[in-house]
């Protein structure tokens, strides 16, 4: 690896992988966006605030909806405010400027420094808003044509760009990123991410906890397997319920901590019923 892509080494609330450091110093490097898949829960949308922490950064959110259009993250003109403001004669409105509001990635071009500029769950929006972006993140400029002015930016933001697969992102726009699908946690990077979050509940408290909670990700049928988030509040709900390892063990206390809904604990109360008991060994 470069030298001149060392930069990005997690932070203090972020346990990244090396594959994963690594992606993220290239795009950086190479100026490019970084798209990141994986499972709920695995820390996409968080990465990016890891990387402003790290880099000692500011960042800027651009939650994308199902409404969302690309011309929304460069400027919106406010034509409703200036017709108001045109009856009521409140104001000047000849001068259009004070009715043009940038949007995230317009905020994220003018800043006087680099920002890191999350476009987050980018797959809710329609299928034509990432080609919408291309010109806007290739050439780091776009157009306002009620002022007739080029907004160009000071600085290259550091893009991440989070996808959950509900649709897939037109191969033209992947062309122009990076990407790098983040996998689930194995036993032991998980154990790291927990202690991250509690570092002072007992390590076999812990250990226990994952064992089980992997246990249940492994049945099959699952309409939604429990995330890191979810293991993160069943731990605290075990600790600050005084719950023992050896409860922890025979029995799963507080389910609806991790499956959540009525299927889901269905099916693993008739799995684990059927091995004998919450404590079953055998992989399904």
């Amino acid at each position: 690896m470069l030298q001149s892509v060392q930069g990005y080494k997690g932070s203090e609330d972020y346990i990244a992988s090396k594959p994963l450091m690594e992606i993220v110093n290239v795009a950086i490097a190479l100026g490019k966006p970084l798209v990141i898949k994986g499972e709920p829960g695995t820390g996409k949308t968080l990465l990016a605030h890891s990387i402003a922490t790290a880099l000692n950064k500011k960042i800027i959110v651009w939650n994308i909806k199902s409404t969302t259009k690309a011309k929304d993250g460069l400027y919106v003109y406010d034509t409703v405010q200036r017709l108001n403001d045109a009856r009521f004669k409140d104001k000047d409105v000849s001068d259009i400027r004070q009715y043009i509001k940038l949007g995230k990635l317009g905020q994220a071009f003018v800043s006087e420094e680099q920002i890191v500029l999350l476009i987050d769950e980018i797959d809710k929006a329609d299928i034509e808003f990432p080609n919408d972006l291309l010109n806007e993140l290739d050439e780091m400029s776009f157009h306002i044509p009620e002022l007739d002015e080029e907004v160009v930016a000071k600085h290259r933001p550091i893009v991440v760009i989070t996808s959950n697969s509900e649709k897939e992102l037109p191969d033209a726009f992947l062309r122009r990123c990076i990407f790098h699908y983040i996998d689930f946690p194995d036993h032991e990077m998980m154990e790291r991410i927990v202690k991250v979050h509690y570092p002072d509940i007992e390590t076999r408290l812990v250990r226990e906890a994952i064992k089980r909670f992997y246990m249940i990700r492994e049945v099959d049928g699952l309409r939604k397997k429990p995330s890191t988030s979810e293991l993160l509040d069943w731990i605290k709900a075990l600790h600050l319920g005084g719950i023992s390892i050896d409860k922890i063990s025979s029995e799963i206390p507080f389910l609806g901590t991790l499956l959540k809904n009525e299927q889901d604990t269905g099916r693993f109360i008739r799995v684990a019923t059927s091995q004998g008991g919450f404590g079953f060994k055998r992989k399904y």
